[in-house]
C-alpha cells in the first residue's frame, strides 16, 4: 500500500498579485515572504514595476508577481505603470485580485474586472483590510463581488495582521500545475540587489516627505562597492526630482531631511545585505522627466 509520502504531490507556477493603487499587494507580498523585497507607502502607485517574489511552501512554489497599481493613467509615467500590470496578467498560472475593503476604489476595480474577462487563467479574489472595517459588512461584500466575475474563490483577509493569509495560500496552492520548483529554496527574488536598494531609498523619500513631494521621485544607483574583508558596502545613490522646490524640500534645512532619508534607508539596506552599509545620497533636478521617454528607459520604466 502507498504511503503518504509516495503519493505526494507537489505543486509551482506564477501568481500575479493584481488591484486598484493601496489595495495592499506589496504589504501581503512582503507578509508571505516573510522579508521586505516591495516598498510601502500610504501613498498610492508606490510600486512602479513588476517585483517578483518567491514564497518557498511545504507542497509548492509560488512565484508572485506584485504588480504596480491599476487606475486612471495621467501621463507618461503612469500609462508605462498601468501596461507593466496589465501585461503581468497575460502570461500566470493563478491571479490574486486584492482589492481594499475600507477604501474601495470603484474606477480601478471596473477596469480590472474588465481585463480579468480576457483571461484563461483561475482567478481568485482577496478582500484586504478585514480589521478595518465592521465584520457585518464581508459577507454583503463577498455576495456583491462573486456578482461581478466568476471567481474560483473569494477570500476575506488582513495582509497587514495576517488573518486569513495561511488560509488564501492554502486556496491558491490548490490552482497550481503540479511539478518541481523554479527557484533554489534560498532565492526570494530574481531583483538585483542594486534595484532593491534603490527602491528602499525611494520608499524613504516617499515616507520622510509627507505630502509633499509628489511622485515624480525617482533613484539610481551610481556606485555599488562591497568590501568582503571589511565587511561592507560602500553605495552612492541619486534622488532625481523634477523641481527646484522639490529638491529643496528632499535636502531640507541644513541638510536635515536628506540626513533622516539616508539614515532610514541605510538601516533597511544593512539588514537586507547583512553587511555594513556606507551611503551617500545626492539630490539632482531633471526637468519633467516622468514625460520624457528617454528618462523613463534610464531610470527602468
Amino acid at each position: 500500500m502507498a504511503s503518504g509520502e509516495e503519493n505526494y504531490v507537489f505543486r509551482s507556477g506564477f501568481v500575479a498579485i493584481a488591484g486598484p493603487p493601496n489595495a495592499g499587494k506589496s504589504t501581503l507580498l512582503n507578509r508571505v515572504l516573510g522579508e521586505k523585497i516591495s516598498i510601502t507607502s500610504k501613498k498610492p502607485q508606490t510600486t512602479r514595476n513588476r517585483i517578483l517574489g518567491v514564497a518557498h511552501l511545504p507542497k509548492s512554489q509560488m512565484v508572485f508577481i506584485d504588480t504596480p497599481g491599476v487606475h486612471q493613467a495621467r501621463g507618461e509615467l503612469h500609462t508605462r505603470i498601468v501596461d507593466v500590470a496589465l501585461t503581468a496578467l497575460g502570461d500566470v498560472d493563478l491571479v490574486l485580485l486584492l482589492v481594499d475593503l475600507d477604501a474601495p476604489a470603484p474606477e480601478a476595480e471596473k477596469m480590472l474586472v474588465n481585463a480579468l474577462q480576457k483571461l484563461k487563467c483561475p482567478v481568485v479574489l482577496a478582500l484586504n483590510k478585514i480589521d478595518l472595517v465592521p465584520k457585518n459588512e464581508i459577507l454583503p461584500a463577498i455576495d456583491a463581488w462573486s456578482q461581478q466575475f466568476q471567481f474560483r474563490d473569494i477570500m476575506p483577509l488582513s495582509a497587514h495582521t495576517g488573518d486569513g493569509v495561511d488560509t488564501l495560500l492554502s486556496v491558491m496552492e490548490s490552482y497550481l500545475p503540479e511539478g518541481p520548483p523554479f527557484f533554489p529554496e534560498d532565492s526570494l527574488t530574481d531583483l538585483p540587489y542594486r534595484f532593491l536598494v534603490a527602491e528602499l531609498i525611494r520608499e524613504k523619500a516617499f515616507r520622510l516627505t509627507g505630502q509633499e513631494i509628489p511622485y515624480a521621485v525617482a533613484v539610481t544607483i551610481d556606485t555599488f562597492k562591497e568590501d568582503r574583508p571589511k565587511n561592507l558596502a560602500r553605495i552612492e545613490a541619486t534622488i532625481h526630482v523634477e523641481r527646484d522646490s522639490q529638491k529643496g524640500i528632499i535636502i531640507g534645512k541644513k541638510g536635515s531631511k536628506l540626513k533622516q532619508i539616508g539614515a532610514a534607508a541605510r538601516k533597511e539596506i544593512e539588514k537586507m545585505l547583512d553587511t555594513r552599509v556606507y551611503l551617500k545620497l545626492f539630490v539632482r533636478v531633471q526637468k519633467n522627466w516622468s514625460q520624457d521617454t528617454k528618462a523613463l528607459r534610464r531610470f527602468g520604466y
